[in-house]
C-alpha cells in the first residue's frame, strides 16, 4: 500500500458542503481526514487514470450544519445532495459507471451518514462507505464498509490527552460519564449511576469540580457505551488515557479490526450482562488486565490523528481499511 495506493480526489463542487469537513468537534475524524486529502498527500494522484479509488469528499456533517431545517428530522436535502453529486461525477467521467461506484469511497463520521448514502442504491450497496456509524442492523457491510473511528477532540489538537496513571496505580474500577441518551446507557444507569459505588464511578453529569479526563487517567477499565448511534468517542478516550475500553453495545464493528485484535486490549460486555459489570471486571486477573493496559498503549499510535503524518497513525490505518476492500475489487478495463 504504501508504495502503491492512489486516490485521486474529485475537484467537482464548492465549499463548505464539499472538500471541507469539522475538525473540532464530535465528528473530528471526519474533518480531520477530508483536511489531510485536501491539502494534498503522496497518496492523491491528480491523474483519475493512475488511481485505484476515487474519493467523494462531500461531507454529512456540513450538510447538517448548513442545509438541514433543525429539528424536521428530514434527511431529504442531504440525500438530493449526495445524489445530484454521483450524477455530476458520473456524467462527466467514466469511472463511476465502470465499477458502478465499487471502487469509490465516502466518508462520515455523521449519525445520518449511513442514510444519506442512500441516495444513490449503488453508493449503498457498492461503494466502499467509511463510517462511525458502523451497524450492521442499519446496512453496515463489513466487507466492502470501514469502521471509522469516533474521536471527539475539542481544541483540535491531542495535546495533553495521551498519558495516565500506571496501571496498578489507577484507584477507581471503572468510570463513565455521559447523557442518558439511545437504548444501552438507560440500562446502565438503572444499575450504576451516580457513583453509588466507589469501584463504579458512573454519573450521567459529573458533579462540578470534578475533571471528565482525570477521571479517564484514574481509572483502570473506561466504560464505553452506545449513545444514539452505536459508534461512541469514549473508546478513542479511554486509549488515549491508557484506560482499558469496556464495549457496550449492539451490532457495531469495532475500528480496524481486520488487523487489530480488540480482545488483546479492551473487554466487550453483552448488554444483558450490563448489571454484573463489577464481577465481570473483577474477575479478570491482575496480570491480564495489565497485559490489556499494556495493549492500549501499543494501539495508541493507530489512533493517533497527527500532523504531520506519522507512519501507522489514524490516517493511515483508514487508508489501508479502505485499501483492503479495493484490493477485493476487480474492474474490467
Amino acid at each position: 500500500m504504501e508504495k502503491r495506493f492512489k486516490i485521486f480526489v474529485y475537484r467537482e463542487g464548492e465549499l463548505p458542503l464539499v472538500h471541507d469537513g469539522p475538525c473540532r468537534s464530535i465528528y473530528t475524524t471526519e474533518g480531520k481526514f477530508i483536511q489531510e486529502i485536501e491539502l494534498g498527500n503522496r497518496f492523491v494522484t491528480s491523474n483519475p487514470e493512475d488511481a485505484h479509488v476515487y474519493f467523494l469528499p462531500f461531507s454529512i456533517y456540513m450538510m447538517v450544519k448548513y442545509i438541514y431545517v433543525p429539528k424536521t428530522y428530514d434527511v431529504t436535502p442531504l440525500k438530493r445532495v449526495v445524489k445530484d453529486y454521483i450524477d455530476v461525477v458520473a456524467n462527466k467521467y467514466p469511472f463511476w459507471n465502470r465499477s458502478l461506484g465499487a471502487d469509490h469511497f465516502m466518508l462520515s463520521c455523521h449519525d445520518w451518514g449511513p442514510v444519506a448514502s442512500e441516495a444513490n442504491p449503488y453508493l449503498f450497496n457498492n461503494s466502499i462507505r467509511v463510517l462511525c456509524n458502523a451497524n450492521t442492523s442499519e446496512g453496515f457491510n463489513p466487507k466492502k464498509d470501514a469502521a471509522l473511528p469516533e474521536m471527539n477532540l475539542r481544541k483540535g489538537i491531542m495535546g495533553g490527552l495521551i498519558d495516565g496513571l500506571s496501571a496498578l496505580e489507577r484507584p477507581i474500577l471503572a468510570f463513565f460519564a455521559g447523557g442518558k441518551h439511545g437504548p444501552v446507557r438507560p440500562i446502565l444507569f438503572k444499575h450504576w449511576k451516580n457513583g453509588t459505588d466507589d469501584d463504579m464511578q458512573v454519573y450521567e453529569y459529573l458533579p462540578p469540580g470534578l475533571s471528565y479526563i482525570n477521571f479517564l487517567k484514574r481509572s483502570r477499565y473506561c466504560l464505553c457505551p452506545s449513545g444514539y448511534e452505536v459508534a461512541s468517542p469514549r473508546i478513542v478516550e479511554a486509549i488515549y488515557s491508557e484506560c482499558v475500553p469496556v464495549i457496550i453495545s449492539v451490532d457495531y464493528v469495532l475500528p480496524f479490526s481486520d488487523v487489530l485484535n480488540w480482545t488483546s486490549f479492551s473487554v466487550q460486555v453483552p448488554l444483558s450482562d450490563v448489571r454484573n459489570l463489577k464481577t465481570i471486571l473483577q474477575s479478570i486477573p491482575v496480570n491480564r488486565y495489565v497485559q490489556m493496559q499494556r495493549g492500549v498503549k501499543q494501539v495508541q499510535k493507530h489512533f493517533s490523528m497527527n500532523q504531520p503524518l506519522e507512519p501507522y497513525d489514524m490516517f493511515h490505518m483508514i487508508l489501508h481499511s479502505i485499501w483492503l476492500r479495493r484490493l477485493n475489487i476487480q474492474i474490467s478495463s
